[in-house]
């Protein structure tokens, strides 16, 4: 290349913004981008992306962006992008005709809970037991396999007409390089699609649920699957002829940011939801929990989510006024731990893990009339770390042992959030040096397929660590039960209010 410097393009699609990186080729990170953009509630319960313009437009005006930083000599990022590498929100569902092109627009992960009937009829029709032990996972509004039963249902006219399936990831894939592939560790997510000790389809569940839409082929995320066409290098600015990594769901791609791979290693992801990843040494399940394939050739994972946990936090922002970000929390540090009597629960998008209720809904409790914004702010804050505690229990209970712990996602910004959820389980966290998330462990992924690096590479160091407070440990040892007894005791009128809710929101 005579001295030109080698780049990697890392791009990711969340659910209310994407990002994206150019690093060197051993994971230094010399530019960045980002682009907020729309998430569709048509109905409630439904969530939902315009593919092209969301993920595809999203893409190119990063990759735009970016690439122009590449060819400016004066620039830092001066270089040539050799690999790309890329991951999204899911598992996704986005039908598409014989061409590619998308019929409907995308059904986002678990928050779309549309699916629940569906998901209840495939598993009386499979069986827990072989769901749990050949799927990994019970089946769930989480699962894309539920999904594409729903819209073989109710939209059969579209449904007909489908030849492709797409999840976020693999949809940039094929727009890049025309490829028709998704990685191993999303196909995990189509239960029950997919045999996990087999790492392949089975036939006859595809032929049932998603009859006339021939399934991708299977690859791993960091395999090379093609190289951008010259169709795509105009859209985009990525030279034409690049290869393209397949990628994975985001929150795989973000674990390998921050080299979680090893058994023992735990990743927990603070954002508008809050996602757990646990390598295990070896196929585990539990069933309210998702056992997975890994990111990694021969890995397994035990992963979790919580349904709303930052975008709880912001919708109390956005119904006090908007107040400024760091002011807020500014407020929720000094409140007390338990927030002066004030519990809340966290579900107010539903639930997925440790226990899967779309009809879930959110809680305060114990407001006074001299409560504060910040206190239900912290109390906001202490339900999601709640949450994280009940998902741990329920890992360990499936024999998963935790090691170690890296906290990651928008949430790391502050302090307070990642302190509150040590305080409530008694686990120190790792807090990394470089926090872009999922587009640097797409740029990994790259260059894992180039031949640059191993999979095991470290690319990202230690920056901080949380400790335990003793005191307020104390506080919250004893309200985790009273966070427990206070779901349990409002399940049923969650569930009438939740159902009130649909009617008059229809």
């Amino acid at each position: 290349m005579g001295g030109v410097q080698e780049l990697l393009l890392g791009v990711d699609i969340g659910t209310g913004s994407s990002k994206g990186v150019l690093t060197t080729l051993d994971g230094r990170v010399l530019a960045r981008s980002s682009r907020r953009h729309r998430t569709d509630h048509p109905r409630p319960g439904y969530v939902e992306h315009d593919a092209d313009a969301v993920w595809w437009g999203d893409f190119c005006a990063i990759a735009r962006e970016l690439t122009g930083r590449a060819d400016d000599p004066s620039d830092v990022a001066h270089g040539r992008v050799v690999a790309v590498g890329t991951s999204g929100i899911g598992p996704t569902v986005l039908l598409a005709d014989e061409h590619g092109r998308p019929l409907r627009p995308a059904v986002l992960y678990g928050v779309d809970t549309r699916s629940l009937a569906e998901a209840v009829a495939l598993e009386e029709r499979y069986g827990v037991e072989d769901l749990l032990q050949r799927c990994g996972s019970r089946m769930s509004t989480q699962a894309a396999g539920g999904k594409l039963e729903w819209l073989r249902r109710h939209e059969p006219e579209v449904f007909s007409r489908a030849r492709h399936f797409f999840m976020s990831n693999s949809y940039l894939a094929f727009r890049l390089t025309g490829e028709y592939v998704l990685d191993q560790h999303s196909a995990s997510q189509t239960t029950p699609l997919y045999d996990r000790h087999a790492a392949a389809w089975i036939e006859d569940r595809c032929a049932e649920v998603a009859p006339g839409v021939p399934m991708p082929r299977l690859v791993w995320p960091s395999e090379r699957v093609g190289t951008v066409t010259a169709e795509a290098a105009a859209e985009t600015g990525i030279p034409a002829g690049t290869p393209v990594a397949a990628g994975t769901c985001d929150a795989w791609a973000e674990a390998e940011s921050v080299d979680v791979g090893r058994p023992g290693d735990l990743m927990v992801m603070y954002g508008s939801t809050t996602f757990f990843i646990a390598v295990t040494d070896g196929p585990r399940v539990h069933p309210s929990l998702w056992g997975t394939t890994g990111a990694r050739p021969g890995q397994s994972n035990l992963a979790a989510g919580m349904a709303s946990s930052g975008s709880a936090v912001e919708w109390w922002r956005e119904t006090i006024g908007s107040p400024e970000v760091a002011e807020l929390v500014a407020e929720a540090a000094a409140a007390p731990p338990g927030s002066n009597g004030v519990l809340a629960l966290p579900y107010f998008a539903g639930e997925r893990t440790p226990f899967a209720d779309a009809d879930a809904r959110g809680a305060l409790l114990g407001l006074t009339l001299r409560t504060t914004r910040g206190e239900v702010d912290r109390a906001l804050l202490e339900a999601t770390a709640y949450g994280v505690r009940h998902n741990l229990d329920e890992m360990r209970a499936a024999g998963v042992d935790i090691r170690r712990v890296v906290a990651v996602g928008g949430g790391t910004g502050s302090a307070l959030w990642p302190q509150i959820v040590t305080d409530v389980t008694g686990l120190q966290q790792e807090l990394p040096a470089e926090r872009i998330g999922a587009s640097l462990g797409d740029a990994k992924f790259a260059a894992v397929a180039l031949g640059a690096v191993d999979v095991d590479a470290t690319w990202n160091s230690v920056e901080s660590t949380t400790e335990p407070d003793p005191a307020a440990a104390e506080v919250y040892a004893g309200l985790y039960p009273a966070y427990r007894a206070l779901h349990e005791a409002t399940a049923q009128l969650q569930h009438q209010l939740s159902a009130l809710e649909r009617r008059t929101r229809t």
